[in-house]
């Protein structure tokens, strides 16, 4: 994840490696800028969580990857698995075909796009930029602006995602796209391999709508399971059929069936491993901003969201703002962090 903006842009782009990787059946040959011959180069910004395994499929189906981030342990796991790292953002972004970023902020955003040195002072006219970032609506249609200010035809598309970090790395992720439906269209072979589904969602800015009302629901509904399961083991319930009698009946949710924050009811899921590796509770807190910052620019009530927002930033509070947002069910029951469920 990339923290300080200022480094990157500071940071001369140069790739450490030249040699292309072997490139299977699969790779995506559907741009201008790639010869028949040649897999499409992708520049790859943000190396986080979900960064790191969007990349890394790509790497796998056939793409040119290049990477940064101010990780240098995300980079060289890229590396890895046969992508190439870069030491800064300009250069390689005037070398790729298509760019794509997934930051944790509207501020970064901003200025990886904008900057002196950012994405839009090296991107070609044809080049595809899609950032997967989750940020404000009116920060998206800014920088799409400036992108085709700059001369960039398709502009930048908001393609933020759903599906969290199992379904970056199975490669399931669904995108609520914004943006030019011809520079999404061109977007597509990308997105099939990172994603499941994509949903073109309107003009620019759309996709940013999409995601922070998706995260709105399931920031309530998390937390709405997280009390529940935790009445029932209070009053002597078993959590596996609390659980089961949830994913079978009008409880059932994703925070229930799929991600369940209850530790020894699922495999896989970050409750399974003292909630790391999951979606993080500042990350969480930051999305439930973006909405209720939307909903006041909007006048509309939100009671709920600003009361979910603040059980977030409780438990940012009480330490918990790397772990992943079912914490909450941790919180609740009056343990630190650190503690032994």
């Amino acid at each position: 994840m990339l923290h300080r903006t200022a480094t990157l842009l500071a940071a001369a782009a140069a790739p450490t490696r030249t040699h292309l990787p072997t490139h299977t059946a699969t790779a995506r040959r559907t741009f201008a800028a790639a010869s028949a011959d040649t897999p499409m180069r992708v520049a790859f910004i943000g190396l986080g969580n979900m960064g790191l395994h969007m990349a890394s499929n790509l790497v796998k189906a056939g793409f040119h990857v290049t990477g940064f981030d101010l990780s240098d342990k995300a980079v060289h796991a890229l590396e890895a698995v046969g992508g190439y790292a870069a030491s800064g953002v300009k250069e390689m972004a005037a070398r790729a075909d298509a760019t794509i970023t997934m930051l944790p902020s509207s501020p970064h955003v901003q200025e990886v796009y904008t900057g002196e040195n950012g994405i839009l002072s090296g991107a070609s006219p044809s080049a595809v930029l899609l950032d997967a970032s989750t940020i404000e609506p009116a920060v998206a249609r800014a920088v799409n602006a400036a992108a085709k200010a700059s001369g960039v035809s398709g502009g930048v598309s908001d393609v933020p995602v759903s599906g969290g970090v199992g379904g970056a790395a199975a490669g399931t992720l669904t995108f609520m796209a914004g943006g030019d439906a011809d520079a999404i269209a061109r977007a597509q072979p990308l997105l099939d391999v990172m994603g499941g589904r994509t949903v073109h969602c309107g003009e620019s800015g759309a996709g940013q709508v999409a995601k922070v009302c998706n995260n709105l629901v399931l920031g309530i509904s998390m937390i709405g399971v997280c009390e529940a399961m935790n009445l029932g083991r209070k009053l002597g319930m078993d959590p596996h059929v609390m659980a089961g009698i949830f994913n079978t009946s009008t409880a059932r949710c994703w925070s229930s069936d799929t991600y369940n924050p209850v530790p020894g009811v699922m495999e896989g899921v970050p409750a399974s491993r003292d909630y790391e590796g999951g979606f993080g509770v500042d990350l969480m807190a930051k999305d439930l901003s973006l909405a209720v910052a939307a909903a006041h620019q909007a006048k509309a009530p939100l009671p709920l969201g600003g009361s979910t927002l603040q059980v977030y930033n409780m438990l940012s509070e009480a330490g918990y703002g790397r772990k992943d947002f079912g914490s909450v069910y941790k919180f609740l029951q009056g343990k630190k962090p650190d503690d032994k469920m």
